[in-house]
């Protein structure tokens, strides 16, 4: 039996382990951010025209050309020279549009183009776009891109043509669309600007002509039908025939056989656009309330519209969701063009004018900061239509629906000749970065009644909030009442397994209320970039989560969540129980091992959270690292990659109870971290716990019990299972000891100082006295029978 100097020695020298570990891992990330740093600085300095041009030969952006002129003027050009002549120029994509992808990083093209606006040559010079890195060839991406090869962009800039089209490479659908999109629209405003000799479009001494603006005074209410009817909004309806016959006329047989619907008389899409910061059509759709609270959140130039669509195909697709931009619908204006990311976007429940048809999909865009829409001008939106005819193949075909904007919501004005020169020039400088946009005040806003957009879908989902209500007040209680709970061990399993159940089938699977480390990111960024409750408060049934899990860390640390409302972790639980149940082995770590693979998570909750310190979207790609988006709100209906992971973590969990929970949630790790500040010790120890006694350490489903007999809140799941030997007589040591010295006591007892042998039948007998075997009969006016 250890000796307690023997067992401070110990203490102190495990001390000293933990301590020296700490301070290498405190060094390793401290390290590791300090080159972040400064790769980060590197890559800052090395972003120039001239930096790319050192690893990239003339003949490759022009073919005969052989070398480079003197770099010229701002945003920089270089001469591509053939035997000392210019035959064209060379110039950095970025310098001239932005091209913001996934990564939330620009991606970086040299482009040549000859002295007529053709584009010459193109080379992908750097990105950071985790599709590409990770999944899809480099190569295919870059085919994809060198068909804008040869298209004259001059004819584009002069307005003679449409914006050119790429082949969508399929799962890079977003990435081909910005990198094109970045080509041809900086090439547009290279040519408008003057600066190619052949393409000039800028005359000096223009003459001043009368310029339009949209009138603010005019702002009276519409109905829905006179609203379509004068053209205030525009609409575009195809059918799947006519979406089928397009396709096969465009060269795509395979995509015509493959109809979303077996009629083809069945509505493809009915998609509808209006701009709303024009003062009458955003009272019409909008309602009074929700127009004024867009124009305040509206930054001085900036516009906005709806895009309502209904039908078998929907104008916002998925890719929104996995990566921040809607990849189906493009902004276009004067030949350039704008895709919408998630921070542009709020969800509308309806629209509020007369007479207004029930859409399926209703979205308010704001313009971002780099597009100048001119609205007293035409523009148009671009529907870009998807069909897969195989298992990685896709199609596209583009649809414009156009817009002008009536007369009789503009005026005219003069604009002075000093203001006219500097407007074009203006138009044609690159616009910030769009990883720097944000817009959280518009997010929640612009709903289509009198009160806030939160409010309505809170009243949509009144049912779903009341029953998880319910089934947090029957979490709470299950906590509070655990003493009576785990005293009956086969009602608790089935009250346990109950909620698991539910947890998953009802909150997972049907509710999609899987919480995620990306709440935790966005919700960090969003304290650091502007907060707005009204975003967080636009998905309820999360909102009601976190806020319970927010109260949970107080009482109970992260179990209540880990151990009870994930439905991912419910779902490790009770497969394992399945697998125990056929007998599957089960697999126990040494504690030293288990010990150690524990900081695992932690590790990449903090590369996840330093990684979006540098770009959310980034980090939320990596945050695949969770399989909560495949097994529990997309059903395992993913790609083949994303499946085969979630199996392998759940197929581990079979024969390691809980196996991503203890080594690799980095959500866990999250909660873990302000788990530590709870106020109250709920779980209750024996001073035999850990020594000698090491049951509940052996039995405890996670391991997160030590051998010296504390339990580790940062892995306690809280399945209560060590408080079912707490007060267990039959397996737990003390309280066998406690049952038998009582059942000893018992035994020894004289029989006539117990109770009767029925119980609650009254009164003990009194004693009975003897005499040689034989019991005296007292008279009954004795009262001294002894005398």
């Amino acid at each position: 039996m250890p000796t307690p100097t023997s067992m401070y020695r110990t203490d102190r020298a495990a001390s000293r382990q933990v301590g020296a570990g700490a301070r290498r891992a405190l060094t390793f990330l401290l390290a590791a951010f300090t080159l972040l740093a400064l790769s980060a600085l590197q890559s800052r300095a090395d972003e120039s025209l001239q930096h790319f041009m050192s690893g990239t030969r003339p003949g490759e952006l022009i073919q005969g050309a052989d070398a480079y002129g003197d770099l010229m003027g701002s945003p920089p050009l270089a001469p591509l020279l053939s035997g000392g002549k210019p035959v064209g120029y060379a110039y950095l994509n970025t310098d001239f549009s932005s091209a913001v992808g996934y990564s939330g990083k620009p991606i970086r093209i040299l482009v040549g183009i000859d002295p007529k606006g053709v584009i010459r040559g193109i080379k992908l010079v750097e990105h950071k776009e985790p599709i590409v890195l990770i999944g899809i060839p480099q190569e295919k991406v870059v085919a994809a891109l060198n068909s804008l090869i040869g298209k004259d962009l001059g004819r584009v800039a002069a307005g003679q043509e449409q914006l050119p089209q790429v082949d969508i490479v399929s799962g890079a659908t977003v990435t081909v669309l910005v990198m094109s999109d970045s080509v041809v629209r900086s090439a547009v405003k290279l040519i408008r600007s003057g600066r190619l000799a052949e393409t000039g479009t800028l005359a000096a001494g223009a003459p001043v002509t009368p310029a339009k603006t949209v009138d603010a005074t005019v702002s009276e209410v519409h109905d829905w039908n006179t609203l379509l009817g004068d053209g205030s909004v525009r609409s575009l309806r195809l059918t799947v025939g006519e979406v089928t016959k397009a396709f096969a006329d465009s060269g795509h047989p395979e995509a015509a056989a493959r109809p979303e619907t077996g009629n083809p008389d069945d509505r493809f899409i009915d998609l509808y656009i209006a701009p709303v910061s024009v003062p009458s059509i955003g009272r019409s759709l909008l309602g009074d309330t929700a127009y004024e609270r867009l124009q305040k959140s509206l930054r001085p130039g900036q516009q906005a519209i709806v895009v309502a669509g209904d039908g078998a195909y929907s104008f916002k697709g998925s890719g929104y969701v996995r990566g921040g931009i809607f990849d189906r619908i493009e902004l276009l204006q004067d030949g350039q063009g704008v895709r919408f990311r998630d921070r542009n976007h709020t969800r509308l429940g309806d629209i509020a004018t007369k007479g207004a048809p029930h859409l399926r999909e209703i979205a308010l865009f704001t313009v971002p900061d780099e597009f100048s829409l001119d609205l007293s001008e035409p523009w148009e939106l671009q529907l870009l239509v998807q069909r897969s005819y195989g298992a990685r193949d896709k199609a596209t075909l583009p649809f414009e629906l156009g817009y002008t904007l009536p007369d009789r919501y503009l005026k005219a004005t003069v604009p002075t000749p000093a203001a006219q020169a500097t407007q074009q020039p203006q138009a044609a400088a690159p616009g910030p970065a769009a990883g720097a946009q944000a817009a959280p005040e518009t997010t929640g806003q612009g709903s289509a009644n009198e009160e806030p957009l939160w409010v309505k879908i809170w009243k949509l989902n009144t049912v779903k909030i009341g029953i998880t209500v319910v089934a947090l007040l029957v979490l709470t209680a299950i906590f509070f009442f655990q003493n009576w709970l785990v005293r009956r061990p086969r009602l608790f399993a089935w009250v346990r397994r109950g909620y698991l159940l539910f947890t998953l089938v009802w909150l997972g699977w049907y509710a999609n209320a899987q919480l995620s480390v990306v709440n935790v990111l966005t919700f960090v960024n969003s304290l650091l970039s502007g907060f707005s409750w009204e975003f967080f408060l636009t998905a309820p049934l999360i909102f009601i989560l976190w806020a319970a899990v927010a109260g949970g860390l107080l009482f109970w640390g992260r179990g209540p969540f880990c151990g009870w409302l994930c439905p991912f972790g419910a779902l490790q639980e009770l497969t394992n129980n399945l697998a125990q149940w056929l007998k599957v082995p089960q697999v126990k770590l040494p504690f030293g091992l288990h010990e150690r693979l524990w900081p695992i998570k932690y590790v990449i909750f903090l590369g996840l959270f330093g990684l979006s310190l540098y770009s959310v979207s980034l980090a939320e790609t990596y945050a695949e690292v969770e399989p909560f988006k495949t097994a529990i709100i997309l059903k395992f209906a993913r790609g083949w990659p994303f499946v085969v992971f979630a199996l392998a973590l759940l197929g581990a969990g079979l024969f390691i109870e809980r196996f991503y929970c203890r080594y690799l949630c980095p959500l866990g790790a999250a909660l873990a971290i302000p788990g530590r500040i709870r106020m109250f010790e709920w779980l209750k120890r024996y001073p035999e716990c850990g020594s000698p006694c090491q049951r509940c350490a052996k039995e405890c489903p996670v391991e997160a019990i030590h051998p010296e007999g504390q339990i580790n809140v940062n892995e306690c799941i809280y399945c209560m299972h060590c408080q079912e030997l707490y007060h267990d007589d039959h397996r737990c040591p003390h309280m066998i000891q406690v049952r038998l010295k009582r059942e000893k006591f018992e035994a020894l007892s004289s029989p006539t100082t117990r109770a009767p042998a029925k119980p609650g039948k009254g009164p003990a007998s009194p004693p009975v006295i003897t005499h040689k075997g034989l019991p005296i009969k007292v008279p009954e006016n004795d009262t001294n029978p002894t005398g």
